[in-house]
């Protein structure tokens, strides 16, 4: 575990796979992940994302344990794809006051194509107006579309909070403004999991830690802390 400016990350491995981010979606309010986690996960998700156990809401979505490549939100909504049902009951009666939209698009990986904090919301090129709708009502903030280094699915190219973001290491000095300009927080480059560019299928935060895969080095876990508000520079 490290900790930087009272923000802590901590290593974290699912399944025994580093891939954490593809499992797990979180916000300063809540966190949504798979149904069959142990006990001891969900402590250590608790605490390190200064989350309440009971906020830790426990789901399949769509009958799959993908929970953050089908989900997305901030802490004041959360978006599911269509096609979902339980989990909308579940999620509302778990978490009261935290607005569900489901998002009529192509799409059921909202995860990878949208990504937000508790001030702004980025969406890949091209979503269907009535997502961009959804997504805006649900969540409270304005959608901007965009892309990243190249890369459509900007979110699984960038982790963002309340008080930092880290995009994809490819991504520019002008893109990076960009992103601090939309999200209204700082932004720095960097990788996951021993050089993974796509740095949230092993990176989940939120305003209090990150959880990040196990094959994540000292050098990145630095970047991390300085990039989402931890560290110094």
């Amino acid at each position: 575990m490290s900790n930087g400016g009272g923000f802590t990350v901590e290593k974290l491995s699912l399944y025994g796979n580093p891939n954490i981010g593809v499992y797990l979606t979180a916000s300063d309010s809540y966190v949504l992940a798979p149904d069959d986690i142990g006990a001891d996960d969900v402590r250590t998700i608790s605490e390190v994302l200064g989350v309440a156990m009971e906020r830790v809401v426990r789901l399949r979505v769509l009958g799959m344990r993908l929970v953050g490549v089908l989900t997305t939100g901030n802490s004041r909504g959360i978006l599911l794809p269509e096609g979902v049902d339980r989990e909308v009951e579940l999620v509302r009666k778990t978490l009261e006051g935290v607005e569900v939209g489901i998002v009529p698009t192509r799409s059921n990986a909202l995860g990878n194509v949208i990504v937000c904090n508790d001030r702004a919301c980025l969406a890949s090129p091209g979503l269907e107006k009535e997502a961009l709708k959804t997504v805006s009502d649900t969540l409270g903030v304005e959608v901007v579309e965009g892309s990243v280094a190249g890369v459509y699915t900007v979110g699984s190219a960038i982790v963002v909070t309340n008080r930092g973001g880290l995009a994809h290491p490819d991504a520019s000095e002008e893109e990076l403004k960009f992103l601090s300009d939309v999200f209204k927080v700082p932004f720095e480059a960097g990788t996951i999991n021993f050089g993974v560019e796509f740095v949230r299928t092993g990176l989940v935060a939120n305003s209090y830690g990150a959880l990040v895969g196990e094959d994540t080095t000292g050098p990145e876990i630095a970047r991390i802390q300085v990039a989402l508000g931890g560290g110094v520079k």
